[in-house]
C-alpha cells in the first residue's frame, strides 16, 4: 500500500507572552498508508487532538511538512483537500450546530462542494447517507438537542461521509460515549472502512480501543512519538517504559488474572508543558531513568522492522 498522508517533523507551538511557549506537537513525524488505520494513544493533554487538527490545516503548524497523496499541502490553499481530509470530533454535544436541522448539518458539506444537481437530489443523498448510519428520513427534520449522544455522533460521521472523503481524523469519538454506545460507533466505522475504502488516523486516549481499531500504534507523550509499532507488536512487546504503562493500565476482564503480569507505575505528575523536563521528556516519572536521559534526548530509532522507539534503554 502506497502512502496516503505523511508528516515531516511537524511542530505547533503556541506562545504565551514573549518567553513562554506550549510545545503541543514538537517535530513528530510518520505515515499513514492507504486503507489502513493509524491508531495515536496517549494521555490526556499530550498533543493528539491538536496533530490531527495541524495535519487537516484546522490548525496552522509551526513547522515540519504534511503530504498528501505524494503532494506537499503545508501551505497550499485547503479548498480542494476539504473534500478528501474530513474529521469526526470528540463530543458530539459540541460539535454540532444546535439551531440547524440534521438535514441541513449532513447537507451544508453537499451544498459547499456543489455535490447536490437538484433540491430533491439534495434530499434524497442526505435521507441516504442518515440510512447508511442507522438513521431514518423521519428525523432529518429535527435538531441535535432531540437526540441522544451515540444518534449524535452517528449524525457527526454522517456529515463526515457526505462528501465521500478518503482521509479521516477520528478525534477520540467514542470516548464521551457509554460503553455499548462505543462498539456501536466502532463497528460503524470499521463497516465504512471496508464499504468505502477509508483511511483513519484514529485518536484515543484508551490503548485497548486504539488496537481493535489499528492496524499500526504511535504511543505520544508530551509532543513527542516515543513509540511506533504494528498493532499487536506494541501491545504484546512494547519496550518503551510509557508504553508499558498504558499497556499495564489495560483492564483484564478475569478475577483470577488481576494480579497477573508485571505492573509499570509511573511516579510523579505529568509534567507541565510550559517547562519540560530535560533530555527525556518522561525521565522525572521513569523509573528506567539514568544520567543519560537527563543530558541527552532520544530519538525514534528503529529496532526491529517497522517497531520504532525513543528511548536511550531500548536502543
Amino acid at each position: 500500500m502506497s502512502k496516503l498522508v505523511e508528516v515531516e517533523d511537524l511542530k505547533l507551538h503556541f506562545k504565551l507572552g514573549r518567553r513562554l511557549c506550549v510545545k503541543a506537537v514538537d517535530g513528530i513525524s510518520f505515515y499513514v498508508k492507504k486503507g489502513e488505520t493509524f491508531g495515536i494513544v496517549g494521555e490526556s493533554g499530550c498533543g493528539k487532538t491538536t496533530m490531527g487538527k495541524t495535519i487537516l490545516r484546522l490548525l496552522e503548524p509551526t513547522g515540519g511538512k504534511i503530504f498528501y497523496d505524494g503532494e506537499d499541502i503545508t501551505n497550499v490553499n485547503m479548498q480542494k483537500y476539504r473534500k478528501k481530509m474530513q474529521i469526526v470530533f470528540q463530543d458530539p454535544y459540541a460539535s454540532l450546530n444546535p439551531r440547524m436541522t440534521i438535514a441541513n448539518i449532513v447537507g451544508e458539506p453537499i451544498d459547499i462542494h456543489n455535490l447536490a444537481a437538484t433540491p430533491q437530489d439534495r434530499k434524497d443523498k442526505i435521507n441516504e447517507i442518515l440510512q447508511h448510519v442507522g438513521l431514518n428520513s423521519e428525523q432529518a427534520n429535527r435538531f441535535p438537542h432531540e437526540f441522544s449522544g451515540g444518534q449524535r455522533q452517528r449524525i457527526g460521521i454522517a456529515r463526515m461521509l457526505a462528501i465521500s472523503p478518503e482521509f479521516v481524523v477520528c478525534d477520540e469519538p467514542v470516548s464521551a460515549l457509554d460503553v455499548s454506545i462505543q462498539a456501536q460507533i466502532i463497528n460503524l466505522l470499521h463497516q465504512f472502512q471496508e464499504e468505502f475504502g477509508l483511511t483513519y488516523l484514529f485518536i484515543a486516549h484508551d490503548l485497548s480501543i486504539v488496537r481493535y481499531m489499528s492496524n499500526r500504534i504511535g504511543v505520544m507523550y508530551l509532543g513527542k512519538l516515543v513509540e511506533v509499532a504494528e498493532s499487536d507488536e506494541l501491545v504484546f512487546h512494547g519496550v518503551h517504559p510509557y508504553t508499558k504503562s498504558l499497556i499495564s493500565a489495560i483492564p483484564i476482564p478475569d478475577p483470577k488474572a488481576k494480579n497477573c503480569g508485571e505492573k509499570v507505575i509511573l511516579s510523579g505528575d505529568f509534567p507541565s508543558l510550559l517547562n519540560l523536563p530535560s533530555g527525556c521528556r518522561l525521565r522525572t516519572r521513569c523509573p528506567c531513568a539514568r544520567e543519560l536521559c537527563e543530558d541527552s534526548e532520544p530519538i525514534l530509532q528503529e529496532i526491529s522492522p517497522g517497531h520504532l522507539v525513543a528511548c536511550h534503554n531500548c536502543q
